[in-house]
């Protein structure tokens, strides 16, 4: 009997799937080095940001959204990003995760800021991508990633209107595939990005950093809350 007992163990063990990871996204830091509204010397910004999981067949199944802002910033100062929200998704067996983030100059305070406190409200509640966008074969931008992930949360027309008024100072993706991860023990990576341009006669200057997480989900036995 102690044998079988054994023998089934070991069984179940080999025949065990590996946990899948969760994927976390978080912004660490923005610095403003130089703005982009010279005459009032102060920016007025706000980070849209997003997690979209691809299956072994590259077609979206999950996204969530994040959001933070409007934080109004003058040359030189360090934004106060403690209160960013970390978003979470699972990366299916054999898939992918995009982790994406736009940073935005804001012109309407108000309207940005009822968009932002909406975006925070269901930062982690996933939701069922754009299908015809997101499964496009062509090369999709940060901001094409973000804007889909909050068009699938109902947000799509108020980000759409929030940028018809707004200048995006800029945008990043990282993709990581689930094939990567098992090849690596890296379980973390912090991306440094700086957006840089001119918007009229004024030229701005932005350092940015972002955290991506790697975790193995723990599942319960079930029964268990």
């Amino acid at each position: 009997m102690r044998l079988c007992v054994i023998a089934a163990t070991l069984l179940l063990t080999a025949c065990a799937a590996p946990k899948p990871f969760v994927a976390e996204l978080k912004p660490n830091s923005l610095k403003a080095n130089n703005l982009e509204e010279t005459l009032s010397r102060r920016d007025e910004v706000m980070l849209a940001y997003s997690l979209v999981s691809y299956d072994a067949k590259n077609k979206a199944v999950g996204v969530v959204n994040g959001g933070w802002g409007v934080q109004s910033l003058k040359k030189g100062q360090q934004a106060d990003l403690s209160n960013a929200q970390t978003i979470q998704l699972p990366i299916p067996q054999n898939g992918r995760i995009v982790a994406s983030l736009v940073l935005l100059e804001v012109d309407d305070y108000n309207q940005a800021s009822t968009l932002v406190s909406k975006i925070q409200r269901v930062n982690n509640i996933v939701s069922v991508p754009a299908g015809v966008l997101l499964s496009s074969v062509e090369a999709l931008t940060p901001l094409k990633y973000v804007s889909a992930g909050l068009a699938a949360a109902g947000f799509g027309l108020q980000f759409a209107n929030q940028l018809d008024d707004d200048d995006v100072l800029g945008q990043s993706s990282v993709e990581l595939t689930d094939a990567q991860l098992k090849q690596s023990s890296k379980r973390s990576m912090r991306v440094p990005v700086r957006f840089t341009g001119t918007h009229l006669r004024d030229s701005f200057d932005y350092e940015l950093t972002y955290d991506v997480v790697l975790k193995n989900v723990k599942i319960k036995p079930s029964g268990q809350d």
